[in-house]
């Protein structure tokens, strides 16, 4: 079990380190190449560690997923719990990475964020529609890849991963594309003012896909 959550802090750590660090760096998502580049920095932190830790823990890496994959039936509830804090203190482990970087004077591009998400005025419903969907479908993705029967095998992280970039090149231009709690929190606690205050949203609407997600796949993928 020790193994499992040193690896799951680790994982969210390196998730959030490199995909918020791509935004940080680019200087956000002001172009098309730049929401491909946060987009495939996301997807492809999720590939390396899927099968850099998978093995290990399975490489949740983000509470919604956790809570997926327990209301599926596939782990105890201490475990989940247990999962979920790792998960939040990993995100926080790679946001002061970042705040440390961003604030040393080391960093040349004058980047001054921490890849927090948030939601423009008068965009709350549509900010919390995006997050519930985009991740139901990233979760459901992730609970079919990794089925033992009908699962991808090998290609689940691949498959994971590539999920991840498309629904980032959508959800960019809407919130910043959080779908995992453990990612928005950590980034705003060092971020602050309208990030944490609109960090509930980044929390609820993500838990409420992935137990969405959980429901559907006990209806097809049994």
């Amino acid at each position: 079990m020790k193994k499992k959550l040193i690896a799951e802090c680790i994982g969210t750590m390196v998730l959030v380190l490199m995909g918020c660090g791509a935004a940080v760096f680019n200087g956000g998502a002001t172009s098309t190449a730049a929401v491909l580049t946060i987009a495939f920095a996301f997807g492809l932190s999720v590939v390396a560690m899927a099968y850099a830790i998978g093995p290990v823990s399975g490489c949740h890496i983000n509470p919604a997923i956790t809570l997926g994959v327990w209301l599926s039936g596939r782990m105890k509830s201490g475990e989940a719990l247990a999962y979920m804090a790792m998960q939040v203190i990993g995100a926080v482990i790679g946001s002061a990475i970042l705040y440390a970087l961003v604030h040393s004077g080391a960093v040349l591009t004058g980047a001054t964020e921490t890849g927090a998400n948030s939601f423009a005025d008068g965009n709350l419903v549509p900010a919390f529609i995006a997050e519930a969907v985009f991740t139901f479908i990233f979760v459901l993705v992730v609970l079919g890849s990794t089925d033992e029967r009908r699962g991808a095998g090998n290609l689940a992280g691949l498959a994971i991963g590539l999920t991840l970039v498309l629904v980032h090149i959508v959800c960019i231009p809407i919130t910043g594309t959080s779908v995992n709690p453990a990612r928005s929190i950590g980034p705003a606690l060092f971020e602050g003012g309208v990030a944490l205050s609109q960090l509930w949203l980044f929390i609820v609407a993500p838990l409420l896909g992935g137990a969405i997600a959980a429901g559907v796949w006990k209806c097809i993928g049994k």
